[in-house]
């Protein structure tokens, strides 16, 4: 039997024009996530959980406004270093890594992931980007 290949990484990124605590805390607070976890605006996450320390863990309910299709987005933490790092596994095994970097400018979050088998990498690529493009805007539009 051949041997299997490591999945693909995909890196996404976008630059926040907040503080790194502010940009945290709208990544990380299940209030805030619902507002912002969705690739399009024809999707939605209708609800959030997230328990914050390693061995802790997510879950986003993702739906279709039109209630065609949803799907729950989960994980566990691997590592949590608050204002700089979490690190997950998925619930289909897959890792993910996003870190925040904060500059003169704001905070700088990217997101790198393991690519799943079903669909293209420049897909995924492209819907990950496009939650994190959502982010980015309601992060910036969101108090401190």
């Amino acid at each position: 039997m051949p041997p299997t290949s490591a999945p693909a990484r995909i890196t996404v990124s976008a630059h926040v024009a907040k503080p790194v605590a502010s940009v945290w805390n709208a990544y990380t607070e299940p209030r805030h996530i619902t507002q912002w976890n969705a690739a399009s605006d024809d999707w939605h996450c209708p609800s959030a959980e997230n328990d914050l320390r390693v061995g802790g863990r997510f879950s986003s309910r993702m739906e279709a406004r039109d209630g065609s299709f949803g799907f729950d987005f989960g994980g566990t933490y691997t590592a949590v270093a608050p204002l700089q790092q979490l690190a997950y596994t998925m619930d289909d095994g897959r890792t993910c890594e996003v870190r925040f970097t904060a500059d003169s400018e704001g905070t700088r979050v990217t997101t790198t992931f393991d690519a799943e088998g079903e669909n293209p990498a420049e897909m995924q690529r492209q819907g990950w980007q496009a939650i994190l493009d959502r982010f980015k805007a309601y992060a910036e539009c969101t108090p401190a």
